[in-house]
């Protein structure tokens, strides 16, 4: 076992599945960070290691002050808190279905090492497929399904995936925690793909003279759930969207509300104009498992219909 990998308890199950989520670079939208810590709450999944931090992590940068630094808290002298670094391991399901899910800090350093420890943790717990989470912000509708994009790291994973309404990245640039690591991935054989949901955000900058320069949603719920709807039914993890379907629609409501008073108060934004003109270039890709089911289904039913020799 990795030296930095520390599994206190080493669940079993028939299939055993992953979701991985960074406090990170990309984390628009919370979904890196906050979508599994909302897995983690809601499902009481428990704790059964870590990846310990040590060598991974930067105090500070010289030149800078805040920076990198962890927080701490005082009261009357005394430390109350102090935020470390932390990438946790928790467990929930049953004999013949597990998921790991995993929450942790972006490295600052020795990446190799940190993404040799994930992955060794990954094999030690027998997983048969990674999913990892990703956030980026865009100027799209904040009432129509998210647009999920994809990444992979064996090619056989894409005739699959495509199934799940995404669209596969042809990005070049800086490389995310997530996109990093598929190189490591592959080599070792695992299946590990990363969904990047995309989160509205609104430059309202038009007029100089208003101090508005934009609008973005933090915690992206109606990505939540359009991301969770993709993994439940890949996984089949049955667990219940409800909570998070109602929190979608109330963000979606709230985001309303908040566009009638921009209305309200600066009409000369012309805030509704601005968004008809992003929902007419956008194109949705809804993701519907329930018509999946219909298909396979309609498919067993009219099976060898085509050899019946009454039906000709």
């Amino acid at each position: 076992m990795n030296n930095q990998v520390d599994l206190w308890k080493t669940p079993q199950a028939d299939e055993m599945f992953m979701i991985a989520g960074w406090r990170q670079w990309a984390d628009a939208g919370a979904i890196s960070s906050g979508l599994p810590q909302y897995l983690i709450d809601y499902t009481g999944a428990e704790k059964i290691g870590q990846i310990i931090p040590d060598g991974f992590y930067l105090f500070q940068i010289p030149g800078t002050h805040h920076l990198l630094r962890p927080e701490i808290s005082f009261e009357q002298g005394y430390r109350t808190n102090l935020q470390r670094h932390k990438n946790e391991l928790f467990y929930m399901g049953n004999p013949r279905k597990g998921l790991i899910i995993f929450l942790g800090d972006e490295p600052h350093l020795a990446i190799d090492q940190y993404v040799n420890a994930f992955f060794d943790a990954a094999e030690a717990l027998q997983i048969k497929r990674i999913a990892a989470l990703g956030g980026v912000y865009g100027a799209m509708p904040y009432d129509k399904d998210r647009e999920i994009s994809c990444v992979y790291s064996l090619p056989n994973l894409k005739g699959e995936l495509a199934e799940y309404a995404v669209r596969f990245s042809d990005y070049e640039g800086g490389a995310t925690i997530g996109a990093y690591m598929l190189d490591e991935a592959e080599r070792r054989g695992l299946e590990f793909f990363v969904f990047y949901g995309f989160v509205p955000a609104y430059d309202l900058s038009q007029q100089e003279t208003i101090p508005l320069q934009g609008m973005r949603i933090e915690n992206d719920y109606k990505a939540w759930y359009d991301l969770m709807n993709r993994l439940n039914h890949m996984f089949g993890l049955e667990i219940d969207l409800t909570d998070l379907s109602n929190n979608s629609d109330e963000l979606i409501i709230s985001m309303e509300d908040k566009i009638e008073e921009l209305e309200q108060k600066l009409p000369q934004l012309k805030v509704r104009e601005y968004l008809e003109k992003i929902t007419g270039d956008f194109t949705e890709r809804p993701f519907s498992p329930l018509g999946d089911v219909w298909k396979r289904e309609l498919g067993d039913l009219f099976e060898g219909f085509d050899d019946d020799p009454t039906l000709s």
